[in-house]
């Protein structure tokens, strides 16, 4: 049980309880067929049951005169559209391409967001398996379309860089490079996203028990003091959280865009 939640503050005769992996584990609130399902898992449904909710309320009527919703879901789409696949694809190669990328921005930046709405309070891109899974979709596309562009032989030279005018250090390079793209690029992936939402989510955490754990005595000052840091971090996580999901897209799209360049 964190701080916040008990009766503890300093000069109590209790110690401060720091938030820690305890704070990011989960009870079952349900078994279904010998599955748990716990919170995180809510808040990943709640997710898909948000964002195709909107996108069919924008889009399932669409008029030419668009009303606050239809304008919200397309200044949205139009963000991920040109913003991101447009110039790292192009128009006429990219457009096949925005559905998928538009979906993840919103997932991604909707699962973050949670972290700072009241009851839920978690962003769920802080537990490992959730950019995990994200990361491997775009791993498949990636390996997909670099085996169909290129054929078996053109594509292992894209994922390993072969380029002869390198000589003798070619062999070398095309190790660091198959390394790279094969095992590190979807790790660091998923880590890049799931670090930050860890990172965020644990300094709030801090200072909002230590908020709590400070209101006694003399201690009532440095409380006010957490409290600001609180609220500051918040909108800061509010940044990291766009942020984020922006740049999980910008990288799936630079790793389209590289299954499908024409060999040098």
């Amino acid at each position: 049980m964190l701080a916040f939640e008990t009766d503890c503050h300093i000069f109590s005769g209790c110690g401060f309880e720091a938030p820690g992996l305890h704070s990011f584990l989960f009870k079952p609130i349900a078994t279904v067929g010998g599955f748990e399902f716990n919170k995180p898992m809510l808040l990943a449904l709640l997710t898909t049951v948000v964002v195709v909710v909107f996108f069919w309320v924008a889009f399932g009527k669409a008029k030419v005169v668009p009303g606050k919703v239809q304008m919200i879901g397309e200044a949205g789409y139009d963000f991920v559209r040109r913003g991101i696949v447009y110039e790292a694809l192009g128009k006429k190669q990219g457009e096949k391409y925005v559905p998928l990328m538009v979906s993840l921005f919103f997932f991604v930046w909707i699962m973050n967001l949670w972290s700072i709405i009241p009851i839920a309070q978690f962003p769920v891109t802080s537990i490992i398996a959730f950019p995990v899974v994200l990361a491997l979709i775009v791993y498949v596309l990636w390996m997909y379309l670099t085996f169909s562009k290129h054929g078996f032989i053109g594509g292992l030279k894209n994922i390993t860089g072969y380029d002869k005018s390198l000589g003798p250090v070619l062999p070398l390079a095309m190790f660091i490079e198959f390394f790279s793209n094969v095992l590190v690029r979807p790790f660091t992936h998923a880590v890049r996203l799931f670090a930050n939402m860890f990172a965020g989510h644990l300094l709030i955490l801090m200072f909002t028990i230590a908020s709590w754990y400070l209101l006694n005595g003399i201690g009532i000052a440095y409380a006010g003091v957490s409290f600001v840091l609180t609220i500051v971090m918040t909108a800061f996580e509010l940044f990291i959280q766009a942020v984020q999901a922006y740049v999980f897209v910008l990288l799936a799209t630079n790793y389209v865009q590289g299954a499908l360049a024409e060999p040098h």
